[in-house]
């Protein structure tokens, strides 16, 4: 039988961290449960989870600090819950390295569709070329490596996975909706406060000088295109 992927769940609420557990468990999902941001930390670092669900607003350590902390070490996918739906807080729990953003209350379907897509993107090591090479910067697909002068970068899987899509579509305008789509998953369309942050984090990650980049290059009121030097 194939391996059950493991899911971290945490949420100082109990019914619904019964709730979520229930759901989880019975589509084959191996659950681990934490009720606050220490306590989640401990547990990623002990049972590698394969995806974590952080609930923002927890007592003690809260969700965002708890994804900084995991985010030191780990790049497993973090998706965060939150009763507040305001574009500052997803931009806050993005900044800190969560991957994506479920508002509180949310259907069981679409937490389990989001957790889908979160393992498909940490899993999918596919590409239709070995590797790709701008200037300093190196692109290892085979191995999922990404190279700046020669050091590998620590990139998430969100952020390889949007760098592989940019860089497969280099010269072309990629709209914020064509890349949620290709990158998050058909369900993402609306979300592009998402695009504008992980756009920012690779480009301190890629880029020579970050506030004037030349490999990501952004195309106003559409999208982004990415560069290769000459």
């Amino acid at each position: 039988m194939p391996e059950k992927s493991k899911i971290l769940v945490a949420d100082d609420e109990p019914k619904i961290l019964m709730f979520i557990r229930a759901n989880l468990a019975a589509r084959g999902y191996e659950v681990h449960v934490a009720q606050d941001g220490a306590e989640a930390v401990d547990l990623a670092a002990r049972v590698a989870p394969d995806v974590i669900v952080l609930d923002v607003n927890m007592p003690g350590m809260d969700g965002i600090e708890a994804c900084r902390r995991i985010r030191e070490w780990s790049i497993v996918p973090i998706i965060m819950l939150s009763v507040r739906g305001d574009e500052v807080d997803k931009v806050k729990a993005l900044d800190e390295g969560a991957d994506d953003y479920v508002t509180k209350p949310f259907g069981v379907e679409e937490l389990l569709a989001r957790i889908r897509v979160a393992l498909r993107r940490a899993k999918n090591a596919s590409s239709p070329s070995p590797a790709f090479v701008a200037g300093d910067l190196e692109v290892d697909f085979s191995n999922r490596v990404v190279k700046r002068h020669g050091k590998v970068l620590k990139l998430t899987p969100t952020e390889y996975e949007l760098l592989t899509y940019l860089v497969s579509n280099r010269g072309k305008v990629l709209s914020h909706r064509q890349i949620l789509h290709s990158v998050w998953g058909p369900e993402y369309g609306e979300e592009s406060e998402y695009v504008r942050v992980f756009i920012r984090q690779l480009r301190s990650k890629i880029e020579e000088d970050p506030s004037n980049p030349q490999l990501i290059q952004t195309e106003t009121r559409i999208g982004y295109r990415f560069v290769p030097p000459v």
